[in-house]
């Protein structure tokens, strides 16, 4: 396929889903459990992903070489092509089951690339749905499949097949691990965990930084790989942003996500909210104590805030993927930055103040992929550059720049006569 004709396929796609919005969320919702309202947001995101990847169809493009800038190089003359990879398998988890998958499968598209998909076992169906779409919307039929069923059944064999030419996972630090030792002589994209941080500085507006916690550490029942999960207080507002989440989140509407006041719906399985329970209670028993929440029903876990939380608590250091967030104090922006580091992750992070010097100095020394200024990090534009450092992965999520990931780099040179 020419690149108009992937730009034309995937903006086709792009609209049929437009017009199937209410359709897509509703299955979001009814197999992922979010609200209503956060699944219709997603399709929106889906639509736009895929706008941007077949934009992206039309721009692939190399460049010319100076040959003639290096000794010897007179008489030459080159340029460079992007090429398709071959096979991307696409392995996609079950928090965002649309959006996530257009991430890999645009990109991948666009770039050239037959994609084999395969979605978390737990939310198959939008992955399927996409399938469809596609298909209906112009790509040959070998140029993409969707298998489901259990990873360890399918995604071994799929991410240790040499035929296959990049895999991109999104999941836990534990599994994409396991992808990397299997994967052999391949491109690698991994999209891990995270238990990102929010640092609150003496001038920051307590108001607006209760708003953003609640807004980033609650969202699909705290299932997101940057939710709001540490917030670090300076000691001069500690108290004074406590009583100030206390409502806010208190005022958070858990319940059946297809009801139109639910603002919390509840996690995956039932077994990972008794392990988010199982972490409060664990903090509380060692010094933490509950300022709301802590309640658990069914897979239904209550918005929770946990205060005066230490570095060595699991709810600190380990990555919750649930409904609380752990408050911790700091005296000082280098004890700040210092806590913010202290894990093996490095997803994304955020900072409220309006020192332009304090920024900075987060910006440079705070290690995470992406650094929210005066937000929480649970915030992506679907155009960007997403990815993590340390044991949160590595490449880049975002359609310009996971294309960039999913083709390969060749060289031409003419060696011209005189």
């Amino acid at each position: 396929l020419s690149g108009y004709d992937r730009y034309r396929i995937l903006k086709k796609a792009a609209e049929l889903i437009e017009t199937r919005s209410e359709e897509f969320a509703r299955t979001i919702t009814l197999e992922e459990g979010k609200s209503l309202a956060e699944s219709r947001f997603e399709v929106s995101r889906a639509v736009q992903t895929l706008t941007l990847s077949g934009e992206e169809a039309k721009r692939l493009h190399g460049e010319t070489i100076p040959f003639d800038g290096a000794p010897g190089g007179s008489g030459k003359f080159g340029f460079t092509l992007r090429v398709p990879c071959g096979i991307v398998v696409a392995i996609s988890p079950f928090n965002f089951p649309l959006n996530l998958v257009c991430h890999k499968v645009g990109p991948a598209l666009a770039a050239g690339n037959a994609v084999i998909v395969k979605p978390a076992t737990d939310t198959p169906l939008s992955a399927l749905k996409l399938t469809e779409i596609l298909l209906e919307a112009g790509l040959p039929a070998e140029g993409i499949a969707c298998l489901t069923g259990r990873g360890g059944e399918i995604g071994d064999v799929l991410c240790s097949d040499r035929r296959v030419r990049k895999i991109t996972f999104t999941g836990s630090r534990e599994i994409g691990e396991r992808i990397c030792r299997m994967a052999g002589i391949k491109k690698v994209t991994m999209e891990l965990g995270s238990n990102a941080p929010v640092v609150i500085m003496p001038d920051a507006d307590l108001e607006k930084v209760a708003d953003a916690v609640t807004a980033t550490g609650y969202t699909n029942a705290g299932q997101v790989c940057i939710s709001t999960q540490r917030v670090l207080a300076a000691n001069q507002v500690y108290g004074d942003f406590l009583d100030a989440l206390k409502p806010k989140v208190e005022a958070l509407v858990t319940g059946n996500p297809m009801d139109a006041t639910t603002k919390v719906g509840p996690m995956i399985r039932e077994r990972d909210a008794i392990r988010v329970e199982g972490w409060v209670r664990e903090a509380t028993a060692t010094g933490a104590r509950v300022v709301t929440g802590g309640q658990r029903q069914g897979a239904i876990h209550a918005p929770t805030v946990v205060a005066d939380v230490r570095p060595d608590m699991r709810i600190f250091c380990d990555e919750l993927f649930g409904p609380a967030v752990a408050v911790t104090r700091f005296e000082t922006i280098d004890e700040a930055i210092a806590l913010a580091n202290d894990t093996i992750y490095g997803l994304a992070a955020g900072i409220f103040t309006e020192n332009l010097e304090w920024a900075m100095r987060f910006a440079r020394e705070v290690e995470a992929g992406s650094l929210m200024i005066n937000w929480g990090p649970q915030w992506r534009a679907d155009l960007m550059p997403y990815g993590g450092l340390k044991e949160s992965g590595f490449g880049k999520e975002g359609p310009r720049y996971a294309i960039g990931e999913m083709t390969e780099l060749k060289l031409v040179c003419f060696h011209l006569k005189g």
